[in-house]
Protein backbone atom coordinates (compact mmCIF):
# COMPACT_ATOMS: atom_id res chain seq x y z
CA UNK A 1 0.00 0.00 0.00
CA UNK A 2 1.32 3.46 -0.90
CA UNK A 3 1.55 6.42 1.44
CA UNK A 4 -1.92 7.34 2.64
CA UNK A 5 -3.41 9.77 5.15
CA UNK A 6 -4.61 8.36 8.45
CA UNK A 7 -8.06 9.95 8.49
CA UNK A 8 -11.01 7.88 7.28
CA UNK A 9 -14.33 9.52 6.45
CA UNK A 10 -17.94 8.61 5.81
CA UNK A 11 -19.44 9.39 2.41
CA UNK A 12 -21.42 12.21 4.02
CA UNK A 13 -18.28 13.74 5.50
CA UNK A 14 -16.48 13.65 2.15
CA UNK A 15 -19.49 15.32 0.52
CA UNK A 16 -19.25 18.08 3.15
CA UNK A 17 -15.55 18.51 2.40
CA UNK A 18 -16.39 18.80 -1.29
CA UNK A 19 -18.93 21.54 -0.58
CA UNK A 20 -16.57 23.38 1.76
CA UNK A 21 -13.97 23.43 -1.02
CA UNK A 22 -16.51 24.86 -3.47
CA UNK A 23 -18.40 27.31 -1.25
CA UNK A 24 -15.85 28.41 1.33
CA UNK A 25 -12.63 28.20 -0.66
CA UNK A 26 -13.90 29.17 -4.09
CA UNK A 27 -12.78 26.07 -5.98
CA UNK A 28 -15.27 25.41 -8.82
CA UNK A 29 -16.76 21.92 -8.91
CA UNK A 30 -15.58 21.42 -12.47
CA UNK A 31 -12.03 22.31 -11.42
CA UNK A 32 -12.18 19.51 -8.84
CA UNK A 33 -13.50 17.18 -11.54
CA UNK A 34 -10.64 18.04 -13.89
CA UNK A 35 -8.15 17.44 -11.08
CA UNK A 36 -9.73 14.04 -10.46
CA UNK A 37 -9.39 13.15 -14.14
CA UNK A 38 -5.72 14.13 -14.12
CA UNK A 39 -5.13 12.03 -10.99
CA UNK A 40 -6.65 8.93 -12.62
CA UNK A 41 -4.63 9.44 -15.79
CA UNK A 42 -1.42 9.84 -13.78
CA UNK A 43 -2.13 6.58 -11.94
CA UNK A 44 -2.88 4.79 -15.20
CA UNK A 45 0.36 5.97 -16.79
CA UNK A 46 2.41 5.07 -13.72
CA UNK A 47 1.04 1.60 -13.12
CA UNK A 48 0.24 0.55 -16.70
CA UNK A 49 2.88 2.22 -18.87
CA UNK A 50 2.39 -0.24 -21.74
CA UNK A 51 -1.37 0.31 -21.98
CA UNK A 52 -2.63 1.97 -25.14
CA UNK A 53 -6.37 1.25 -25.22
CA UNK A 54 -8.82 2.30 -22.50
CA UNK A 55 -12.47 1.41 -21.97
CA UNK A 56 -14.19 3.98 -19.73
CA UNK A 57 -17.45 2.87 -18.14
CA UNK A 58 -19.67 5.77 -17.09
CA UNK A 59 -22.85 5.85 -15.04
CA UNK A 60 -24.68 8.86 -13.66
CA UNK A 61 -23.62 11.75 -11.44
CA UNK A 62 -20.20 13.22 -10.76
CA UNK A 63 -18.50 9.83 -10.86
CA UNK A 64 -19.44 9.67 -14.55
CA UNK A 65 -18.19 13.23 -14.95
CA UNK A 66 -14.78 12.18 -13.65
CA UNK A 67 -14.84 9.37 -16.21
CA UNK A 68 -15.58 11.71 -19.10
CA UNK A 69 -12.80 14.08 -18.05
CA UNK A 70 -10.39 11.14 -17.92
CA UNK A 71 -11.53 9.98 -21.35
CA UNK A 72 -10.82 13.39 -22.89
CA UNK A 73 -7.43 13.72 -21.22
CA UNK A 74 -6.41 10.19 -22.19
CA UNK A 75 -7.40 10.69 -25.81
CA UNK A 76 -5.44 13.92 -25.92
CA UNK A 77 -2.50 11.95 -24.53
CA UNK A 78 -2.56 9.51 -27.43
CA UNK A 79 -4.61 6.67 -25.96
CA UNK A 80 -7.25 4.80 -27.91
CA UNK A 81 -10.32 5.59 -25.79
CA UNK A 82 -13.80 4.10 -25.91
CA UNK A 83 -16.59 5.22 -23.58
CA UNK A 84 -19.60 3.09 -22.66
CA UNK A 85 -22.43 4.71 -20.69
CA UNK A 86 -25.19 3.05 -18.70
CA UNK A 87 -27.51 6.03 -19.23
CA UNK A 88 -28.15 8.55 -21.95
CA UNK A 89 -25.49 11.14 -21.01
CA UNK A 90 -27.72 13.91 -22.28
CA UNK A 91 -29.53 13.49 -18.98
CA UNK A 92 -26.49 14.37 -16.90
CA UNK A 93 -26.59 17.60 -14.92
CA UNK A 94 -24.15 20.21 -13.66
CA UNK A 95 -20.43 19.53 -13.80
CA UNK A 96 -20.98 15.98 -15.07
CA UNK A 97 -22.95 17.32 -18.04
CA UNK A 98 -20.16 19.79 -18.81
CA UNK A 99 -17.60 16.99 -18.71
CA UNK A 100 -19.66 14.91 -21.15
CA UNK A 101 -20.13 17.85 -23.52
CA UNK A 102 -16.37 18.41 -23.60
CA UNK A 103 -15.81 14.70 -24.30
CA UNK A 104 -18.47 14.75 -27.08
CA UNK A 105 -16.41 17.35 -28.91
CA UNK A 106 -13.59 14.84 -29.40
CA UNK A 107 -15.04 11.36 -28.90
CA UNK A 108 -18.14 9.20 -28.91
CA UNK A 109 -20.15 7.59 -26.13
CA UNK A 110 -21.72 4.22 -26.79
CA UNK A 111 -24.79 3.22 -24.80
CA UNK A 112 -24.84 -0.03 -22.86
CA UNK A 113 -26.28 -3.09 -24.56
CA UNK A 114 -26.52 -6.63 -23.21
CA UNK A 115 -23.25 -8.56 -23.53
CA UNK A 116 -21.09 -5.55 -24.41
CA UNK A 117 -17.66 -6.06 -25.87
CA UNK A 118 -15.21 -5.78 -22.98
CA UNK A 119 -11.93 -5.35 -24.78
CA UNK A 120 -9.13 -2.95 -23.84
CA UNK A 121 -5.77 -2.84 -22.11
CA UNK A 122 -7.34 -1.06 -19.13
CA UNK A 123 -10.89 -0.55 -17.89
CA UNK A 124 -11.74 2.65 -16.01
CA UNK A 125 -14.71 2.18 -13.69
CA UNK A 126 -16.73 5.41 -13.33
CA UNK A 127 -20.12 3.76 -12.94
CA UNK A 128 -21.26 4.34 -9.36
CA UNK A 129 -19.81 6.66 -6.76
CA UNK A 130 -19.95 7.07 -3.00
CA UNK A 131 -23.60 8.09 -2.97
CA UNK A 132 -24.82 4.57 -3.70
CA UNK A 133 -27.87 3.78 -1.53
CA UNK A 134 -29.47 0.87 -3.38
CA UNK A 135 -28.68 -2.66 -4.44
CA UNK A 136 -26.91 -2.99 -7.78
CA UNK A 137 -29.14 -5.02 -10.09
CA UNK A 138 -30.29 -5.61 -13.66
CA UNK A 139 -28.00 -4.25 -16.39
CA UNK A 140 -25.66 -2.63 -13.88
CA UNK A 141 -25.05 -5.95 -12.18
CA UNK A 142 -24.61 -7.70 -15.53
CA UNK A 143 -21.99 -5.20 -16.67
CA UNK A 144 -20.05 -5.41 -13.40
CA UNK A 145 -20.05 -9.19 -13.71
CA UNK A 146 -18.67 -8.92 -17.26
CA UNK A 147 -15.93 -6.58 -16.08
CA UNK A 148 -14.90 -8.91 -13.26
CA UNK A 149 -14.81 -11.92 -15.58
CA UNK A 150 -12.82 -10.14 -18.27
CA UNK A 151 -9.46 -10.46 -16.53
CA UNK A 152 -8.59 -6.93 -17.66
CA UNK A 153 -7.04 -4.62 -15.02
CA UNK A 154 -9.51 -2.09 -13.64
CA UNK A 155 -8.91 1.36 -12.21
CA UNK A 156 -11.91 2.51 -10.19
CA UNK A 157 -12.65 6.22 -9.89
CA UNK A 158 -13.06 7.28 -6.25
CA UNK A 159 -14.54 3.92 -5.13
CA UNK A 160 -15.19 0.53 -6.76
CA UNK A 161 -18.71 0.65 -8.16
CA UNK A 162 -21.14 -1.24 -5.96
CA UNK A 163 -19.11 -0.96 -2.75
CA UNK A 164 -20.74 0.84 0.17
CA UNK A 165 -18.41 3.71 1.09
CA UNK A 166 -19.33 3.58 4.78
CA UNK A 167 -19.47 -0.14 5.58
CA UNK A 168 -17.37 -1.97 3.00
CA UNK A 169 -20.39 -4.11 2.05
CA UNK A 170 -21.03 -5.15 -1.55
CA UNK A 171 -24.43 -3.84 -2.58
CA UNK A 172 -25.49 -6.71 -4.84
CA UNK A 173 -22.40 -6.60 -7.05
CA UNK A 174 -19.14 -4.66 -6.99
CA UNK A 175 -16.21 -4.09 -9.30
CA UNK A 176 -13.00 -5.88 -8.31
CA UNK A 177 -10.52 -3.10 -8.98
CA UNK A 178 -6.79 -3.49 -9.44
CA UNK A 179 -6.34 0.11 -8.31
CA UNK A 180 -8.70 2.69 -6.87
CA UNK A 181 -7.90 6.39 -7.14
CA UNK A 182 -9.88 8.07 -4.39
CA UNK A 183 -10.31 11.79 -3.78
CA UNK A 184 -10.60 14.42 -1.04
CA UNK A 185 -10.91 11.94 1.86
CA UNK A 186 -10.34 8.22 2.32
CA UNK A 187 -13.66 6.38 2.50
CA UNK A 188 -13.80 4.20 5.59
CA UNK A 189 -15.65 1.34 3.86
CA UNK A 190 -12.70 0.74 1.55
CA UNK A 191 -10.56 -0.53 4.44
CA UNK A 192 -12.73 -3.19 6.08
CA UNK A 193 -15.17 -5.96 5.14
CA UNK A 194 -15.15 -6.47 1.37
CA UNK A 195 -13.58 -3.05 0.84
CA UNK A 196 -9.98 -4.21 0.77
CA UNK A 197 -10.76 -7.07 -1.62
CA UNK A 198 -12.63 -4.80 -4.06
CA UNK A 199 -10.38 -1.73 -3.94
CA UNK A 200 -7.01 -3.23 -4.87
CA UNK A 201 -4.16 -0.76 -4.34
CA UNK A 202 -5.57 2.52 -3.09
CA UNK A 203 -4.15 5.78 -4.41
CA UNK A 204 -5.17 9.02 -2.73
CA UNK A 205 -5.36 12.56 -4.15
CA UNK A 206 -6.80 15.41 -2.08
CA UNK A 207 -7.45 17.44 -5.27
CA UNK A 208 -5.43 20.30 -3.77
CA UNK A 209 -7.93 21.11 -1.06
CA UNK A 210 -6.38 23.51 1.46
CA UNK A 211 -5.69 22.13 4.92
CA UNK A 212 -8.23 24.54 6.41
CA UNK A 213 -11.02 22.72 4.58
CA UNK A 214 -10.49 19.67 6.80
CA UNK A 215 -10.59 21.55 10.11
CA UNK A 216 -14.38 21.62 10.46
CA UNK A 217 -15.07 18.02 9.39
CA UNK A 218 -14.28 15.28 11.88
CA UNK A 219 -12.81 12.02 10.62
CA UNK A 220 -14.91 8.93 11.37
CA UNK A 221 -11.98 6.58 11.97
CA UNK A 222 -8.20 6.34 11.88
CA UNK A 223 -6.17 4.17 9.53
CA UNK A 224 -3.29 2.47 11.37
CA UNK A 225 -0.62 2.61 8.71
CA UNK A 226 2.50 4.15 10.24
CA UNK A 227 4.72 2.82 13.07
CA UNK A 228 4.45 6.12 14.94
CA UNK A 229 0.82 5.20 15.64
CA UNK A 230 1.68 2.06 17.58
CA UNK A 231 5.44 1.77 18.18
CA UNK A 232 6.43 1.00 21.75
CA UNK A 233 9.18 2.79 23.72
CA UNK A 234 12.67 1.25 23.62
CA UNK A 235 13.76 -0.82 26.58
CA UNK A 236 16.35 0.34 29.05
CA UNK A 237 19.61 -1.60 28.93
CA UNK A 238 19.31 -2.55 32.59
CA UNK A 239 15.83 -4.11 32.25
CA UNK A 240 15.22 -7.62 33.57
CA UNK A 241 12.53 -10.26 32.99
CA UNK A 242 10.58 -9.26 36.06
CA UNK A 243 10.03 -5.84 34.52
CA UNK A 244 8.87 -7.14 31.14
CA UNK A 245 5.50 -8.43 32.23
CA UNK A 246 4.25 -11.80 33.44
CA UNK A 247 1.51 -13.31 31.27
CA UNK A 248 -0.78 -16.10 32.46
CA UNK A 249 -2.36 -18.06 29.60
CA UNK A 250 -5.41 -20.13 30.55
CA UNK A 251 -6.84 -22.74 28.19
CA UNK A 252 -5.93 -25.87 26.29
CA UNK A 253 -8.81 -28.19 27.08
CA UNK A 254 -8.78 -31.83 25.97
CA UNK A 255 -7.54 -32.14 22.40
CA UNK A 256 -6.54 -28.47 22.15
CA UNK A 257 -3.08 -28.00 23.69
CA UNK A 258 -1.89 -26.38 20.47
CA UNK A 259 -3.91 -23.24 21.19
CA UNK A 260 -2.06 -22.38 24.41
CA UNK A 261 1.25 -23.40 22.84
CA UNK A 262 0.73 -20.87 20.05
CA UNK A 263 -0.35 -18.18 22.49
CA UNK A 264 2.62 -18.83 24.79
CA UNK A 265 5.18 -18.79 22.00
CA UNK A 266 3.66 -15.60 20.56
CA UNK A 267 3.72 -13.95 23.98
CA UNK A 268 7.39 -14.75 24.43
CA UNK A 269 8.33 -13.64 20.91
CA UNK A 270 6.50 -10.38 21.63
CA UNK A 271 8.79 -9.72 24.57
CA UNK A 272 6.99 -10.94 27.68
CA UNK A 273 9.51 -11.51 30.46
CA UNK A 274 7.63 -14.48 31.92
CA UNK A 275 4.86 -16.68 30.60
CA UNK A 276 2.88 -19.18 32.65
CA UNK A 277 0.39 -21.61 31.11
CA UNK A 278 -2.50 -23.19 32.98
CA UNK A 279 -3.97 -26.16 31.14
CA UNK A 280 -5.22 -29.71 31.53
CA UNK A 281 -2.69 -31.86 33.42
CA UNK A 282 -2.64 -34.25 30.46
CA UNK A 283 -1.16 -31.48 28.33
CA UNK A 284 1.67 -30.32 30.59
CA UNK A 285 4.35 -32.36 28.86
CA UNK A 286 3.21 -31.34 25.38
CA UNK A 287 3.21 -27.65 26.24
CA UNK A 288 6.56 -27.84 28.02
CA UNK A 289 8.16 -29.65 25.08
CA UNK A 290 6.80 -27.23 22.49
CA UNK A 291 7.52 -24.11 24.55
CA UNK A 292 10.22 -24.88 27.13
CA UNK A 293 10.61 -21.20 28.01
CA UNK A 294 7.14 -21.18 29.58
CA UNK A 295 6.12 -22.40 33.04
CA UNK A 296 3.34 -24.96 32.73
CA UNK A 297 0.78 -25.84 35.40
CA UNK A 298 -2.09 -28.26 35.48
CA UNK A 299 -5.65 -27.63 36.63
CA UNK A 300 -7.65 -30.78 37.40
CA UNK A 301 -11.06 -29.35 38.23
CA UNK A 302 -10.75 -25.79 36.98
CA UNK A 303 -8.90 -24.47 40.02
CA UNK A 304 -6.32 -21.66 39.79
CA UNK A 305 -3.63 -21.58 42.46
CA UNK A 306 -3.47 -18.23 44.21
CA UNK A 307 0.27 -17.88 43.49
CA UNK A 308 -0.38 -17.87 39.75
CA UNK A 309 -2.83 -15.02 40.05
CA UNK A 310 -0.64 -13.04 42.41
CA UNK A 311 2.31 -13.13 40.01
CA UNK A 312 0.41 -12.40 36.78
CA UNK A 313 0.33 -8.91 35.29
CA UNK A 314 -2.07 -9.88 32.53
CA UNK A 315 -4.21 -12.92 31.70
CA UNK A 316 -5.02 -14.41 28.30
CA UNK A 317 -8.05 -16.68 28.49
CA UNK A 318 -9.99 -18.52 25.81
CA UNK A 319 -7.41 -20.26 23.62
CA UNK A 320 -8.66 -23.84 23.33
CA UNK A 321 -10.61 -23.31 26.56
CA UNK A 322 -13.71 -25.27 25.62
CA UNK A 323 -17.09 -24.71 27.21
CA UNK A 324 -17.41 -27.52 29.76
CA UNK A 325 -17.52 -27.22 33.57
CA UNK A 326 -13.68 -27.06 33.75
CA UNK A 327 -13.67 -24.11 31.35
CA UNK A 328 -16.53 -22.34 33.11
CA UNK A 329 -14.84 -22.55 36.51
CA UNK A 330 -11.53 -21.25 35.13
CA UNK A 331 -13.30 -18.33 33.49
CA UNK A 332 -15.22 -17.51 36.67
CA UNK A 333 -12.08 -17.52 38.80
CA UNK A 334 -10.16 -15.41 36.28
CA UNK A 335 -12.95 -12.82 36.15
CA UNK A 336 -13.22 -12.81 39.93
CA UNK A 337 -9.49 -12.12 40.28
CA UNK A 338 -9.76 -8.51 38.97
CA UNK A 339 -6.52 -9.05 37.01
CA UNK A 340 -6.87 -7.41 33.57
CA UNK A 341 -7.17 -9.85 30.72
CA UNK A 342 -7.64 -10.44 27.03
CA UNK A 343 -10.76 -12.53 26.45
CA UNK A 344 -10.99 -14.57 23.26
CA UNK A 345 -12.65 -17.57 21.61
CA UNK A 346 -14.47 -19.93 24.01
CA UNK A 347 -14.16 -17.50 26.91
CA UNK A 348 -16.13 -15.00 24.88
CA UNK A 349 -18.64 -17.65 23.88
CA UNK A 350 -19.16 -18.64 27.50
CA UNK A 351 -19.68 -15.05 28.57
CA UNK A 352 -22.07 -14.48 25.68
CA UNK A 353 -24.10 -17.58 26.62
CA UNK A 354 -24.63 -16.07 30.10
CA UNK A 355 -25.22 -12.63 28.56
CA UNK A 356 -22.47 -11.35 30.81
CA UNK A 357 -19.87 -9.18 29.12
CA UNK A 358 -19.11 -6.70 31.86
CA UNK A 359 -15.35 -6.08 31.91
CA UNK A 360 -13.06 -3.29 33.01
CA UNK A 361 -11.43 -0.73 30.76
CA UNK A 362 -8.10 -2.52 31.30
CA UNK A 363 -9.44 -5.62 29.54
CA UNK A 364 -9.52 -6.51 25.83
CA UNK A 365 -11.88 -8.65 23.79
CA UNK A 366 -10.82 -10.02 20.38
CA UNK A 367 -13.90 -11.52 18.68
CA UNK A 368 -14.16 -12.66 15.11
CA UNK A 369 -17.55 -11.93 13.45
CA UNK A 370 -19.09 -15.19 14.68
CA UNK A 371 -18.13 -14.51 18.29
CA UNK A 372 -19.27 -10.89 17.94
CA UNK A 373 -22.66 -12.09 16.71
CA UNK A 374 -23.07 -14.25 19.81
CA UNK A 375 -22.01 -11.42 22.11
CA UNK A 376 -24.47 -8.98 20.55
CA UNK A 377 -27.24 -11.51 19.88
CA UNK A 378 -27.18 -10.58 16.22
CA UNK A 379 -26.75 -12.58 13.06
CA UNK A 380 -23.23 -12.86 11.70
CA UNK A 381 -24.35 -11.11 8.52
CA UNK A 382 -25.53 -8.17 10.65
CA UNK A 383 -22.03 -7.87 12.08
CA UNK A 384 -20.45 -7.86 8.64
CA UNK A 385 -23.04 -5.46 7.23
CA UNK A 386 -21.61 -2.70 9.44
CA UNK A 387 -18.43 -3.70 11.21
CA UNK A 388 -17.91 -0.17 12.55
CA UNK A 389 -21.31 -0.20 14.22
CA UNK A 390 -20.70 -3.70 15.60
CA UNK A 391 -17.43 -2.58 17.18
CA UNK A 392 -19.19 0.41 18.78
CA UNK A 393 -21.94 -1.81 20.18
CA UNK A 394 -19.40 -4.22 21.62
CA UNK A 395 -17.56 -1.36 23.31
CA UNK A 396 -20.82 -0.08 24.80
CA UNK A 397 -21.72 -3.53 26.07
CA UNK A 398 -18.44 -4.60 27.67
CA UNK A 399 -16.43 -1.37 28.31
CA UNK A 400 -13.20 -3.18 27.32
CA UNK A 401 -10.97 -2.42 24.36
CA UNK A 402 -12.58 -4.10 21.34
CA UNK A 403 -10.66 -5.78 18.53
CA UNK A 404 -13.12 -6.96 15.86
CA UNK A 405 -11.03 -9.31 13.73
CA UNK A 406 -11.37 -9.82 9.99
CA UNK A 407 -10.32 -8.13 6.78
CA UNK A 408 -9.58 -4.65 8.03
CA UNK A 409 -9.52 -5.41 11.76
CA UNK A 410 -11.28 -2.65 13.71
CA UNK A 411 -10.13 -1.45 17.13
CA UNK A 412 -12.68 0.47 19.18
CA UNK A 413 -11.21 2.57 21.98
CA UNK A 414 -12.85 5.49 23.78
CA UNK A 415 -15.40 6.14 21.05
CA UNK A 416 -12.80 6.24 18.29
CA UNK A 417 -12.46 3.51 15.67
CA UNK A 418 -9.08 2.52 14.25
CA UNK A 419 -8.54 0.21 11.29
CA UNK A 420 -5.47 -1.91 10.65
CA UNK A 421 -4.05 -1.37 7.17
CA UNK A 422 -2.19 -4.68 7.09
CA UNK A 423 -3.01 -8.38 6.78
CA UNK A 424 -3.72 -10.78 3.94
CA UNK A 425 -5.97 -13.73 3.00
CA UNK A 426 -3.23 -16.29 3.72
CA UNK A 427 -3.84 -15.55 7.41
CA UNK A 428 -7.32 -17.07 7.25
CA UNK A 429 -6.24 -20.29 8.91
CA UNK A 430 -6.45 -22.05 12.27
CA UNK A 431 -4.49 -20.67 15.21
CA UNK A 432 -4.07 -17.07 13.99
CA UNK A 433 -6.35 -15.82 16.74
CA UNK A 434 -4.35 -17.68 19.39
CA UNK A 435 -1.18 -15.96 18.17
CA UNK A 436 -2.88 -12.56 18.36
CA UNK A 437 -4.17 -13.30 21.87
CA UNK A 438 -0.67 -14.20 23.06
CA UNK A 439 0.79 -11.07 21.50
CA UNK A 440 -1.99 -8.92 22.93
CA UNK A 441 -1.50 -10.17 26.49
CA UNK A 442 2.28 -9.86 26.19
CA UNK A 443 2.31 -6.27 24.98
CA UNK A 444 -0.45 -5.30 27.40
CA UNK A 445 1.54 -6.75 30.32
CA UNK A 446 4.68 -4.92 29.23
CA UNK A 447 2.89 -1.61 28.84
CA UNK A 448 1.08 -1.90 32.15
CA UNK A 449 4.37 -2.60 33.94
CA UNK A 450 6.44 0.04 32.13
CA UNK A 451 4.31 2.83 30.67
CA UNK A 452 0.65 2.29 31.48
CA UNK A 453 -0.37 2.86 27.86
CA UNK A 454 -2.75 -0.02 27.17
CA UNK A 455 -4.33 1.59 24.12
CA UNK A 456 -0.98 1.71 22.34
CA UNK A 457 -0.29 -1.91 23.30
CA UNK A 458 -3.56 -2.99 21.68
CA UNK A 459 -2.73 -1.09 18.49
CA UNK A 460 0.78 -2.54 18.47
CA UNK A 461 -0.44 -6.12 18.87
CA UNK A 462 -2.96 -5.85 16.03
CA UNK A 463 -0.57 -4.16 13.62
CA UNK A 464 2.49 -6.28 14.40
CA UNK A 465 0.43 -9.47 14.11
CA UNK A 466 -0.80 -8.40 10.65
CA UNK A 467 2.63 -7.21 9.50
CA UNK A 468 4.15 -10.52 10.62
CA UNK A 469 1.46 -12.25 8.59
CA UNK A 470 2.33 -10.16 5.54
CA UNK A 471 6.01 -10.96 5.92
CA UNK A 472 5.26 -14.67 6.32
CA UNK A 473 3.01 -14.67 3.26
CA UNK A 474 5.55 -12.90 1.06
CA UNK A 475 2.81 -11.85 -1.36
CA UNK A 476 1.13 -15.27 -1.55
CA UNK A 477 -2.51 -15.72 -0.61
CA UNK A 478 -2.35 -19.18 0.97
CA UNK A 479 -0.05 -21.63 2.71
CA UNK A 480 0.79 -19.58 5.82
CA UNK A 481 0.28 -21.25 9.20
CA UNK A 482 0.14 -19.69 12.64
CA UNK A 483 3.64 -20.79 13.64
CA UNK A 484 5.01 -18.99 10.55
CA UNK A 485 3.59 -15.73 11.87
CA UNK A 486 5.24 -16.23 15.27
CA UNK A 487 8.64 -16.52 13.60
CA UNK A 488 8.15 -13.12 11.93
CA UNK A 489 7.08 -11.16 15.02
CA UNK A 490 10.57 -9.81 15.66
CA UNK A 491 10.96 -8.77 12.02
CA UNK A 492 7.56 -7.06 12.18
CA UNK A 493 8.70 -5.04 15.20
CA UNK A 494 11.45 -3.57 13.01
CA UNK A 495 8.93 -2.40 10.39
CA UNK A 496 9.40 1.29 9.61
CA UNK A 497 6.97 1.72 6.72
CA UNK A 498 7.46 1.77 3.01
Amino acid sequence: MNKLPTSLYSAEAVARLDQIAIKDHGIPGYTLMRRAGHAVLAALQQHYPAARSILVLCGAGNNAGDGYVLARLAQAGGFDVRVLSMIDPAGLKGDASQAWLHWRECGETGLYQHEPVINADIIVDALLGTGLTREVDNDWKTLIGSVNRSGIPVISVDIPSGLNADTGVIAGAAVNASHTVTFIGLKKGMFTGSGKACSGEIIFDNLQLPEQAYESVRADAELLHYPSQWSLPPRRHDIHKGKNGHVLIIGGNYGMPGAVILAARAALRSGAGLVSVLTRPDHINAVAAACPESMVHGSINGEIHADLLEKADYIAIGCGLGQDAWAQRLLYLALDSTIPMVVDADALNLMASKDYLSLTEECIITPHPGEASRCLKLRKRDIQCDRYQAARLLKQKCSAHVVLKGSGTIIQQDGHAQVCAFGNPAMATAGMGDVLTGMMASLAAQQIVVAGDLARAVRAAVCLHSIAGDLAAGGDDRGVIATDVIEYIRAASRYRGE
